[in-house]
């Protein structure tokens, strides 16, 4: 196994250094991380040009992560039977190809479909960073590298504020995703160049299971009783957090408290800038295994009352205020990976890291299409939308907090 100091060592199947080839790996993760966080800055263009109300853009925003979660399983597998690197890509070409469709898009229709060619696209983008990680670097530094590579990945998260919201204010959204798809292109070319898996003992045959047998695999999972707690917060955490950053800001922002779309880039630009740190300061500061689900649980649970309290916030300032402080605290999400690696045998891991992000994205689709709909139903009977939407968000991560505190955990944390 790899020492944390990345040296690279004389194996002669791969020519660069483990860090090069993660970083290589991590160009996907930040494009997945920028389209994933684009609705924020297009909302205003993609409702002028094809009269979106609330729910089509909640729907709109909330099939990228719908598509990414689907297509998670399956490209879990794929990551086990063909590899990191080839699997990686075959897949980024559609979410090249639905950029350049999202870009020329004639209506909404055709926008749809370009989401969900990115969604699939982009699937296995973050976990072959995080497979890469647990199958070549020191186990007791798994979340400090993870968190460090979600780091880096916010650097997607950097360009969907004030660059991005530049580039469609002086040229529109259609620019914005044509950007986003030569980016993407140029992606494609570093993994192809720069990537080659090293052997690793721990990596698991390829193809020495079917199709089949893969997927029973994953149902085994779902058997396990500590699973569910783990896929319930996992559906909700940062389901939460990216309903606000990568739809409701902008909006919020803008109708409430009359900022311009620049101001709103600036702002979710700031929160990008957070995001570039807080996820490598809380894998620093991970308090180990016994400790980890109790962090997790008091953190989501304090998410909850923050987005709350900005349900009744009429001050502009004083909302940024509190989306930084919720910037800050979003970083514990890495948390919840290390927590999933400790909870099921190596063999499992990959299996079980592709699983929990599938239950992300399927948590970020649905609770940004519910928050949608909720958005558009308050507006309907005279409410403001915003109150009821962040409410909405408060009660579902309140919820999910207590699922997990209550369902059982890992036999494995136990024994250790």
């Amino acid at each position: 196994m790899a020492s944390p100091s990345l040296a690279p060592t004389a194996d002669p199947s791969r020519t660069q250094p483990l860090w090069v080839m993660l970083l290589a790996l991590l160009s996907g993760f930040a494009l997945s991380q920028a389209y994933r966080t684009t609705t924020a800055i297009v909302a205003q263009g993609l409702q002028v040009d094809f009269g979106l109300q609330a729910s089509s853009l909640g729907a709109f925003a909330g099939l990228f992560g719908l598509s990414f979660g689907v297509a998670q399983l399956l490209m879990g597998i794929g990551l086990d039977r063909y590899g990191l690197r080839r699997t990686v890509l075959a897949a980024a070409p559609l979410g090249i190809a639905g950029a350049a469709l999202s870009a020329l898009a004639p209506s909404y229709g055709w926008l749809m479909a370009g989401q969900v060619l990115i969604g699939v696209g982009y699937s296995p983008a973050f976990v072959a960073c995080t497979l890469f990680i647990a199958r070549h670097f020191a186990a007791e530094r798994f979340a400090f590298f993870s968190g460090m590579s979600m780091g880096v990945g916010g650097l997607g998260l950097l360009f969907t504020g004030t660059p991005l919201a530049w580039v469609v204010l002086h040229w529109g959204w259609r620019a914005g995703f044509g950007v986003l798809c030569a980016l993407s292109a140029l992606s494609w070319l570093l993994i192809f160049a720069l990537v080659r898996e090293p052997a690793h003992p721990d990596a698991p045959p390829r193809l020495a299971q079917t199709w089949g047998q893969a997927l029973a695999g994953v149902g085994a999972l779902l058997a396990m009783p500590h699973t569910w707690g783990i896929v319930v917060l996992g559906m909700s955490c940062y389901a939460a957090f990216l309903s606000l950053r990568g739809l409701w800001l902008g909006p919020l922002l803008m109708d409430r408290f009359g900022f311009s779309l620049l101001d709103s880039g600036n702002v979710a630009l700031a929160l990008s800038l957070i995001a570039l740190f807080t996820p490598a300061a809380f894998g620093r500061m991970d308090p180990g295994m016994h400790r980890r689900r109790a962090w997790v649980g008091n953190a989501s649970l304090l998410m909850a009352g923050l987005f709350g309290v900005m349900a009744f916030l009429h001050h502009g300032g004083a909302t940024v205020a509190l989306m930084i402080l919720m910037g800050l605290l979003s970083g514990y999400s890495i948390l919840q990976y290390s927590d999933v690696r400790s909870s099921y045998p190596s063999e499992l891991t990959g299996r079980a890291l592709s699983l929990y992000t599938m239950a992300m994205f399927l948590g970020v689709a649905l609770m940004q299409s519910l928050t949608g709909a909720v958005g558009a139903w308050a507006g309907a009977r005279g409410m403001e939308p915003y109150r009821v939407v962040l409410l909405a968000i408060a009660a579902w991560l309140a919820l999910a907090s207590m699922a997990f505190r209550l369902l059982p955990a890992s036999p494995l944390l136990k024994k250790r």
